[in-house]
């Protein structure tokens, strides 16, 4: 089947399903280009809640579709690749973080998005990387704070805040791959050239951006900078909407290595798959919804 087929027979079919498809900003470029909406993950699940659609087509990793089933309990939820999954997310697990809550009685329990439901369940409150701060921030500062899965986010967090945390040490693999060398490396290539790292970054990466961004602050950072080159540290996912939304600057990845194999799983073929047989339909026990539902709207209201 051609490309232009294909893509017209997912056009047919998500008119025909009463579908919207989401494409996270390190799915593959094809996909972002079909979809309708791409962006970060709580920010599709929200606006796929707000959306008319009956279908959400959620091109991204298992646990961006399991937020968008938290958020949309109403809509059917389909991720076209049923193993694409995040392995910073099976770094935590519900019992353990019961465990760690056992060992610090009081504490205020804080998951980072990018953690399954049955977690998100467990947490008083939920937080993503671009409001991570915000959060932490409005916490009372008279109760210790677990931070979970993510360790890099969190040591960022408590150095932006000065809040003690307990971290999990749990880490995004791919993010993990960039190091110190790859940024001194780019800079001395690219001199003048900002350069923007993701949170999720090691802390000697950080320490070494001009910029720590969500991928959402990243995309407004290429948008708004004057300058003609950027050094990107995050998956290189995102280069493409880069790229493609800022014609005249040059996007350069502080390392080719950050690529999450997961994230890459979805093509154009998963996608009319998916909207042919209805398939992988992801839902979520109505009892750890509402407790996990719970935790971002907290989340929500902390940070704004």
């Amino acid at each position: 089947m051609s490309a232009p087929s294909l893509e017209a027979r997912i056009a047919a079919l998500k008119r025909e399903r009463r579908a919207v498809i989401l494409a996270h900003n390190y799915q593959l470029g094809e996909v972002q280009d079909a979809a309708d909406i791409v962006g970060d993950s709580l920010e599709l699940s929200r606006r796929a809640a707000a959306s008319p659609a009956e279908v959400i087509v959620f091109c991204g990793v298992h646990f961006m579709a399991e937020t968008a089933a938290l958020l949309a309990p109403g809509k059917t939820v389909l991720l076209p690749v049923l193993d694409a999954d995040c392995p910073m997310a099976r770094m935590a697990d519900a019992a353990g973080v019961r465990r760690l809550k056992a060992e610090h009685p009081g504490a205020i329990t804080v998951g980072y998005v990018n953690t399954t439901a049955e977690v998100k369940a467990e947490c008083d409150i939920c937080c993503t990387s671009a409001n991570a701060e915000a959060v932490i921030a409005a916490l009372p500062r008279d109760r210790p704070i677990l931070f979970l899965p993510d360790q890099y986010l969190g040591a960022w967090v408590r150095a932006r805040t000065g809040r003690e945390m307990v971290l999990w040490p749990g880490y995004c693999p791919t993010h993990a791959r960039i190091l110190a060398q790859h940024v001194l490396a780019r800079r001395e290539q690219h001199p003048g050239a900002p350069v923007i790292v993701h949170p999720e970054c090691r802390p000697e990466v950080t320490a070494l951006a001009d910029a720590v961004l969500s991928t959402g602050g990243m995309v407004r950072f290429a948008r708004e900078t004057p300058a003609r080159e950027v050094l990107v540290g995050t998956e290189i996912g995102l280069l493409h909407r880069l790229r493609r939304e800022n014609p005249g600057k040059l996007f350069i990845p502080v390392t080719e290595q950050a690529i999450c194999p997961n994230m890459k799983k979805i093509e154009l073929e998963h996608v009319l798959q998916a909207l042919e047989s209805m398939e992988h339909r992801i839902t979520v026990p109505e009892e750890i919804r509402v407790r996990a539902v719970a935790s971002v709207e907290r989340m929500v209201a902390a940070a704004a």
